[in-house]
């Protein structure tokens, strides 16, 4: 007859009598693994620790630079806004001083006008006045006028006179 093994049985039961053995050989390859890779870094010369530690030393150094580059450019946008705030108040002072004088013109002018259309009205009532006067006069001055035309054309006929005389 033929013996069967039972089907319960399983590849791990079989070395189910030697865990020493499995131990070991476990250790064995843990062992070739570790000193595989120790080998392979100490071959190529670089261990991913140390390059992870100079990696991150490098990216502090750099945002310690930008650190210090932006507050440079802080510092300079500042400076820049403080000299535009002290243009702006400098020309604030000026449109200031500007509308003053601005004001005092336009105070002196209308003080002008108002001397002007002072002196205006006084030209006019002279005019009038000299109008009217005018008017007034030229009837007085005209009766001595016709005495003198009148005295007039003897005084020629008697300097004709003269002057016949003279000649004949």
């Amino acid at each position: 007859m033929i013996e069967l093994e039972p089907r319960s049985a399983s590849p791990i039961a079989r070395f189910g009598g030697q865990p020493i053995a499995i131990a070991a050989a476990a250790l064995v390859i843990v062992v070739l693994g570790v000193s595989s890779i120790a080998l392979w870094r100490a071959y190529t010369g670089s261990a991913p620790e140390t390059d992870r530690v100079v990696a991150s030393r490098q990216m502090q150094v750099r945002a310690a630079q930008a650190s210090e580059q932006l507050v440079e450019k802080t510092k300079g946008l500042e400076a820049t806004q403080q000299e535009s705030i002290d243009q702006l108040q400098v020309v604030q002072d000026q449109l200031l001083t500007v509308r003053r004088l601005l004001a005092a013109q336009q105070a002196d002018t209308r003080k002008l006008s108002e001397q002007v259309g002072t002196l205006t009205e006084a030209v006019d009532g002279l005019r009038q006045s000299f109008a009217s006067a005018q008017a007034a006069e030229p009837a007085a001055a005209t009766a001595p006028r016709k005495r003198t035309a009148k005295a007039k054309p003897r005084s020629n006929r008697s300097a004709n006179r003269s002057r016949a005389k003279a000649r004949g």
